[in-house]
């Protein structure tokens, strides 16, 4: 059976979105799955979190850590291995772009970490058409918040806004997922 070459998971905060993507990920490729994690243990409630992830995952899981340059270094990962993975799944888009934009200053100009950011994601929007792989990405869907009070969350609400825009728009299937349940936004053709 052909599974969808990239899948995209949207949902608010704990919608199950990376308990369905492990679901997921382990029907289409069992212990063969490469799981990007993009979260960093930057506090010890974060650090708790990425370990309860852990956890949760299956063991015969591998793990690469890219809270930047993702695309690079799933690239390096695959280029240095063996073992190609049958699925790789990401989590998530939403630290990633988090990390970017944190890492381009303390005030990032609204266009300079928008660049930065969709370089990031037309890197790795094209590992995914090149390697002809199945890949599930994770993100939070955030237009459907509040507006952040502060400029630095604007511009973060914007720019993963218009980051899920483009992942949709190269994905063969959109997932949303409210209250654990998977609605198909856009089904594989």
């Amino acid at each position: 059976m052909m599974h969808p070459r990239l899948t995209l998971i949207l949902g608010g905060a704990r919608s199950g979105k990376s308990a369905y993507a492990q679901q997921l990920a382990l029907k289409r490729g069992g212990d063969n799955v490469l799981y990007v994690a993009t979260a960093e243990p930057l506090d010890e409630e974060m650090a708790a979190r990425i370990r309860t992830h852990r956890e949760e995952r299956p063991a015969g899981w591998r793990t690469l850590e890219a809270p930047r340059q993702i695309g690079q270094s799933i690239r390096q990962w695959l280029d240095g291995t063996q073992a190609i993975p049958a699925v790789i799944l990401v989590d998530c888009l939403t630290l990633l772009v988090s990390n970017v934009l944190a890492a381009q200053a303390e005030s990032p100009d609204p266009s300079g970490g928008e660049e930065a950011v969709l370089a990031e994601i037309d890197e790795l929007l094209s590992l995914v058409r090149d390697s002809g792989m199945c890949w599930i990405l994770v993100s939070n869907e955030v237009g459907m918040g509040l507006v952040p009070p502060y400029p630095l969350g604007r511009i973060y609400r914007d720019v993963l806004g218009r980051v899920n825009q483009r992942v949709a728009a190269a994905a063969d299937e959109v997932l949303l997922m409210i209250a654990g349940l998977p609605w198909r936004l856009k089904p594989p053709s």
